[in-house]
């Protein structure tokens, strides 16, 4: 039985990771209050492919099979001009962002295959549509290859029981993001544009899962803010106040 039809609010069985086990212990226990017996746990560095394999193992071992596997772990860095950034930032940016996903999709891949299949989902960012803004020049690179490796994986897989898409959440709220910026001044110059195109996570989080368990197209790319809805949250701010910050 394919347990993305159980639903969580409906009995989805999750496993989460992280590379902290302070961390991972403490959203555990938020997770565990609510759900119960359905939600698990296994630390991960992205960066290691073994790591990728026992969260595989682990998982499987807990629930019996993987239905979904998805690759959102991701680092940004402060917007800075790209020489302006450290070798140890490159670095750590293009590891957990690309090998990251790679090491994850390919895993992935393995393990559903012996169980007869799955889905794979890579999370896309800014740049992955091509767009191009000053001071992310490293991190819009990494997001641009996981749009690039998104659809020619699905190329890859047709005709094979495991199938893949990409999910492009728009802008959340998150500490990665508003982390970006170091200046107060300038956090404070795009606080309004957060305001008009940004999401709360615990908005963004359901709508994901919806579509990801309604999804039946190889190759698909779920994305919670097109361009018209972009236009229009521009188009009605003046008459639509919000707030993702309170």
């Amino acid at each position: 039985m394919d347990s993305r039809r159980n639903s969580s609010s409906a009995g989805q069985r999750v496993v989460v990771s992280g590379r902290k086990q302070d961390v991972l212990d403490q959203t555990l226990s938020t997770l565990s209050s609510k759900y119960k017996d359905k939600v698990a746990g296994c630390l991960c560095d992205v960066t290691k492919l073994e790591d990728h394999e026992r969260l595989f193992a682990f998982a499987k071992e807990k629930f019996g099979r993987v239905d979904v596997w998805i690759n959102n772990a991701g680092v940004a860095h402060q917007q800075r001009n790209l020489w302006e950034l450290s070798n140890e930032v490159v670095e750590t940016v293009v590891k957990s962002n690309v090998l990251g996903s790679l090491y994850g999709t390919r895993t992935a891949y393995n393990g559903m295959m012996a169980q007869g299949g799955g889905w794979i989902y890579n999370f896309e960012g800014f740049g992955s549509n091509g767009n191009v803004r000053e001071g992310i020049t490293l991190y819009g690179m990494t997001k641009a290859a996981i749009a690039f490796m998104g659809k020619s994986f699905a190329a890859e897989l047709k005709g094979s029981p495991v199938k893949t898409g990409l999910i492009q959440p728009g802008m959340v709220i998150t500490d990665m993001v508003v982390g970006q910026y170091s200046d107060p001044q300038e956090f404070a110059k795009v606080k309004p544009i957060f305001n008009i195109i940004a999401s709360r996570l615990e908005d963004v989080v359901p709508a994901i899962a919806e579509k990801i368990l309604s999804n039946e197209t190889n190759g698909a790319r779920i994305d919670l803010l097109p361009r018209w809805k972009v236009m229009l949250r521009f188009l009605s701010a003046p008459f639509v106040k919000r707030n993702v910050f309170d």
